[in-house]
């Protein structure tokens, strides 16, 4: 496994519609390994192919939830899917702060469909259909506008700059 380098604005590649996958190979698994490896050094959440310069339908996400005491509420899971597609969205929409590996220093308010249905394939070419709500539905429908070219700041209400953490000096 390695880690890749994760382009950011305005590389090109960030604006096309990524090519479905035919082919499950050994290059394939490759991919995916560097993507989940680069996903958790950068620190994220969510890792399309595009970010890393390879216009490919494939996605890594890993999300998992503790409350404010720290007991997990949702263990966290790996998701690697390929020519993923969301194919049912619920009718209620929630407004939350996304951030970008690709577009970094950068926060936007986007409004997403609460839950989501996603279709797709395992890493392995064996169909899936993942169920999401909440933050997790909001990363795969950040993944997936990736492989089609769009990213957060396109679709956000509001965009801002982060201010740097100015050091303490005593």
């Amino acid at each position: 496994m390695a880690i890749r380098e994760i382009v950011t604005v305005p590389h090109s590649v960030l604006r096309g519609k990524a090519r479905n996958i035919k082919k499950y190979g050994k290059d394939l698994q490759i991919l995916i390994d560097d993507m989940i490896e680069t996903m958790r050094l950068a620190p994220g959440v969510g890792l399309a192919a595009p970010q890393v310069n390879v216009s490919l339908r494939v996605i890594v996400v890993e999300y998992g939830e503790e409350d404010e005491e720290g007991n997990t509420v949702i263990p966290t899971r790996l998701y690697s899917v390929i020519n993923p597609e969301i194919t049912r969205r619920s009718d209620q929409f929630e407004i939350g702060i996304e951030g970008c590996l690709s577009i970094p220093g950068y926060v936007g308010d986007v409004k997403r469909s609460e839950a989501v249905t996603v279709k797709g394939y395992n890493r392995h070419g064996q169909p899936m259909r993942i169920k999401s709500i909440g933050w997790l539905a909001r990363i795969f429908q950040h993944e997936i506008d990736h492989i089609n070219g769009v990213l957060f700041t396109d679709i956000a209400e509001r965009v801002w700059q982060l201010e740097e953490e100015i050091p303490k000096v005593l």
